[in-house]
């Protein structure tokens, strides 16, 4: 696993999914570890805009040649804005899963449950583990 691939400004879920924070409003998609163990993404079943979301819970789903994954959201919330660039470039998950492969902006209803997500030292230390 290269772990220079995780980066420290942002913060991790255990199912692997990444959380920029800017306020009350996160940005997010799936990790780098994520998008490997997946392969080639295919579709990206985007959540809709104005959709409750519940933390821990499936909100959308990427699909890849491999499976179908579900996508949990990281907070409770609204979701402010989904990118619309992965139906039609869905391998932007794959290529950059921090940049153009994010994949909704949640505006959170408790901030004080970002405090629940780890920071990029803990998700490595948690990746370390998931492999033996």
């Amino acid at each position: 696993m290269d772990e220079s691939n995780v980066p420290a400004e942002l913060k991790y879920t255990k199912g692997h999914e990444w959380v920029k924070i800017e306020g009350d409003v996160v940005t997010m998609g799936i990790t780098d570890f994520a998008q490997h163990s997946l392969t080639d993404i295919v579709f990206v079943e985007l959540p809709e805009k104005g959709k409750k979301v519940y933390a821990g819970k499936s909100f959308c789903v990427v699909e890849s040649v491999k499976s179908v994954s579900d996508v949990y959201a990281p907070v409770n919330g609204e979701v402010l804005e989904a990118n619309g660039s992965l139906e039609q470039s869905p391998e932007n998950v794959n290529k950059e899963p921090y940049g153009e492969g994010w994949i909704a902006k949640i505006k959170t209803s408790d901030s004080g449950e970002l405090e629940n997500l780890m920071d990029s030292e803990a998700y490595k230390k948690y990746l370390a583990e998931q492999e033996h």
